[in-house]
């Protein structure tokens, strides 16, 4: 596919929206994979290509936790080898779906990763524990987790961060903010990892990716900022009208 003018019209302010709803209150994948498939990318280079442009903003957000020591690494080790293997597993299965197919099955997965990414039910408030140490439970639910969700990061990704959350509160009785930490280490592997798999198999478009991926980290620095200012209102309507602008575009309908 050749980028035209059009496509970094259509893939910035999206990309830019996309990190200012992933700061605000998370859920900024149900966005920017879209973004690339209203531009008319193909469904794997879409994949592929946000990829590139996830990783790096996902790099950032991961070094914050660690430099706020919110990452246990002892926890990290056997979640990013087992986050490793699961995205390598789902990124070679997509690349083995036809494009055709692939666009129905974002049909089917779309709805029900934004059901769950704005649910926020199903976060359960736990308090932090100061100086916590992994037990085996805790070991297990991260291994498994990496491994499962992983493999629906590399097959797909949006709403990645948000379940792996939901897996350390809900499961391992993880606080918030360390499920997050933890949850950050695995995504940014498995984005990594995937990405690796698409840049093998050519799919990925590097200048529109990291022109996209300066837009995502351009409005992921504001949406900080908007926190303090009732931002979130913001969030559930951008991803719902990003959403039926896919759905749209799929029909054919523009």
């Amino acid at each position: 596919m050749e980028l035209t003018a059009r496509t970094f019209l259509i893939v910035c302010p999206l990309l830019f929206l996309a990190g200012l709803v992933d700061a605000i209150g998370g859920g900024g994948g149900l966005i920017s994979l879209p973004a690339y498939l209203i531009a008319g990318l193909p469904p794997h280079a879409a994949i592929a290509t946000n990829k590139l442009s996830s990783a790096c903003g996902t790099t950032l957000a991961t070094v914050r936790f660690i430099k706020n020591k919110l990452v246990n690494f002892k926890l990290a080790i056997p979640s990013v080898l087992a986050a490793m293997l699961g995205s390598s597993i789902g990124a070679r299965l997509s690349l083995m779906v036809e494009e055709q197919a692939m666009e129905y099955l974002l049909l089917g997965i779309l709805p029900v990763a934004a059901f769950l990414v704005l649910n926020r039910r199903l976060f359960p408030e736990r308090e932090e524990v100061a100086g916590w140490e992994p037990d085996r439970r805790t070991y297990l639910v991260a291994v498994i987790a990496a491994l499962i969700i992983g493999m629906y990061d590399g097959f797909y990704g949006p709403g990645t961060g948000t379940f792996l959350i939901i897996a350390f509160t809900v499961f391992a009785k993880l606080g918030m903010k360390s499920a997050n930490g933890q949850a950050k280490v695995i995504n940014l592997t498995t984005n990594l990892t995937a990405l690796w798999v698409f840049l093998w198999s050519g799919q990925v478009h590097f200048l529109l990716g990291i022109v996209a991926a300066l837009c995502n980290m351009a409005g992921g620095y504001i949406g900080a900022g908007l926190v303090m200012t009732k931002g979130s209102r913001i969030v559930r309507p951008s991803i719902l009208l990003v959403l039926f602008l896919l759905f749209l575009k799929i029909l054919g309908v523009y």
